[in-house]
Formats: structure tokens, C-alpha cells, sequence
């Protein structure tokens, strides 16, 4: 796989001085939990980065329930994580792949291309014993060097232009009934974007926990013709960021994240809901 390596091989690289490992787990109906379980155990060499204080801006208006941090400022905690342009970085979570997906997206979209996720998280980890650590670890400051990918985003305006005139495939990425507006526990409006397909992004994982083989990924998106520009969002910019890792493992070259996502569409009163199919 491209961006996703195994437990087995990560244990073979904690020697190395030039990889860095993220730890990512958060819980989003306890957002402390994260942190808890970060200082029990974590990987050796793991530095914790939180969703919404680290990954994330303050919500505002406008822009969603986890818009983008201030990039000089992300920019600023990589380089005091001693993450430069030729460090490894792997992620990891206990949540399926969808927080360290976020951070991954985001070193992708800082122009960084050595960064992958875990598979199977910390839980895999665990239970094959490997080893784990209380120590929150020191680097030597390094300079991060951040080239931005404008084109790994969706502006609100591009989306828009999608549900007006078509040209690029809008992806949902929530749960079903979230999709149809049958039901929705944390938006104060259900639905979706009009013309948007429903692909849950759980679905891109095993029942354990793994992620699915390119073969397997790109049948999900069978839909899709391989150029086709494609959109991606969830409710606030994070599980979409697995079926981006998910569209990029099967092969689809041209996807965007709209990171303000459902929680940002519905902000502006006058932009369209659907319901149902």
C-alpha cells in the first residue's frame, strides 16, 4: 500500500532517528480521553497531536466544526516534533484510521510525502506486543519546510460550482442515515449536499479493524471513472480524510477535501439541502 504501513514493519523502524510517530487518538464525546490514554501508553517515540487543539482551528461562524489551524502554527509544532523534509512520519489512532487520516491529509497538504498511517492503530499495536511507553519523548527543533497543495482542497465556492454545474463528484462520507436525513446526532440540519453519492468511509476498513487493499478500495468507488475530479466530506473535515486515503490507494488521482464539510455547508442559510436518496 502507499500510505499505510504495518505494525510488523514500523517495529523494525524505531531505531531510526529520522522517523517520527504521531499519536492521534481522540474521542470526539470525551475530548480529553485522547490525551488520558496518550500519557498511559503510547508507542515509544510518539509525540500526541489533539484533533481540535492541535489539528484544527477555533470554530467560528463559517468554516465548519474542525476547520484548518493556522498553518504557521502547525508548521511550528512539526518543527518542534523534529519533523523535517526527509522525516518518515507514521500516524496512528484507536479509531479506525480516521484521526491520523486528518493528520495525514494535512501533511500531504503542507507538500509532505513521507507520511502514512498505522494500520490497525493502537489497539493492534497492543495486542500483538509490541512495545509501548510512558515517556513523552525530546527532539532537537528542526525547520519544517511547508509547501502548500492547493489542490488537495475544496474551497465552498468549488462545491457550489459541483452541485450547480456538476464537473466534480461529490462524496459523503457519513453514515447512512446521516446521508438520507433520517437521522443526525451532532448538525443542527440533516441531509446532504445535493447530487452527492454516499460512501461511508468505515466501510474502507475490515471488520478488525484494517484497512482494505487498493483492489478492494477502488471497488467501493466502482462508480468513478479514474480522471474524474472528485470531492470529499464528512460532517467536519475528519472521517472524509479516510476515503481521501482510501480514493488515493485505489488510484484516483484527482480528489479534494472540503474540510468545512456538512457542518460548514449548513452554515450559509442559503445554499441547498437534500434529503433521501
Amino acid at each position: 500500500m502507499k500510505h499505510i504501513v504495518t505494525k510488523e514493519w514500523l517495529a523494525s523502524q524505531l531505531h531510526r532517528e529520522d522517523v517520527r510517530i504521531i499519536d492521534c487518538r481522540f474521542y470526539l464525546d470525551d475530548p480529553v480521553r485522547g490525551l488520558k490514554e496518550y500519557v498511559q501508553a503510547h508507542l515509544p517515540g510518539a509525540f500526541y497531536f489533539d484533533l481540535e487543539k492541535d489539528l484544527s482551528a477555533k470554530i467560528e461562524k463559517h468554516g465548519g466544526r474542525h476547520p484548518l489551524p493556522n498553518i504557521d502554527e502547525f508548521v511550528e509544532k512539526l518543527s518542534a516534533a523534529g519533523i523535517h523534509s526527509n522525516t518518515t512520519v507514521v500516524a496512528y489512532d484507536d479509531q479506525f484510521g480516521a484521526m491520523a487520516a486528518r493528520f495525514w491529509w494535512m501533511l500531504r497538504y503542507l507538500g509532505h510525502e513521507h507520511v502514512y498511517v498505522l494500520d490497525g492503530g493502537f489497539s493492534s499495536w497492543k495486542q500483538a506486543g509490541y512495545p509501548l511507553s510512558q515517556d513523552v519523548p525530546i527532539y532537537p527543533r528542526v525547520s519544517f519546510k511547508g509547501n502548500v497543495q492547493p489542490h488537495l482542497l475544496a474551497t465552498i465556492e468549488e462545491v457550489r460550482e459541483a452541485v450547480q454545474n456538476g464537473g466534480a463528484i461529490l462524496i459523503d462520507s457519513r453514515e447512512r442515515k446521516r446521508y438520507l436525513g433520517i437521522e443526525e446526532p451532532i448538525d443542527y440540519k440533516a441531509g446532504h449536499i445535493p447530487g452527492a453519492r454516499n460512501v461511508f468511509w468505515k466501510e474502507g476498513l475490515t471488520e478488525e479493524g484494517n484497512w482494505k487493499s487498493p483492489e478492494e478500495q477502488k471497488k467501493r468507488f466502482s462508480f468513478l471513472s479514474p480522471e474524474q475530479p472528485v470531492i470529499v466530506y464528512c460532517g467536519s473535515g475528519v472521517t472524509a480524510c479516510a476515503n481521501v486515503l482510501a480514493l488515493s490507494e485505489a488510484g484516483f488521482p484527482n480528489v479534494r477535501l472540503y474540510v468545512g464539510s456538512w457542518s460548514d455547508w449548513i452554515s450559509y442559510d442559503e445554499n441547498p439541502i437534500q434529503t433521501g436518496e
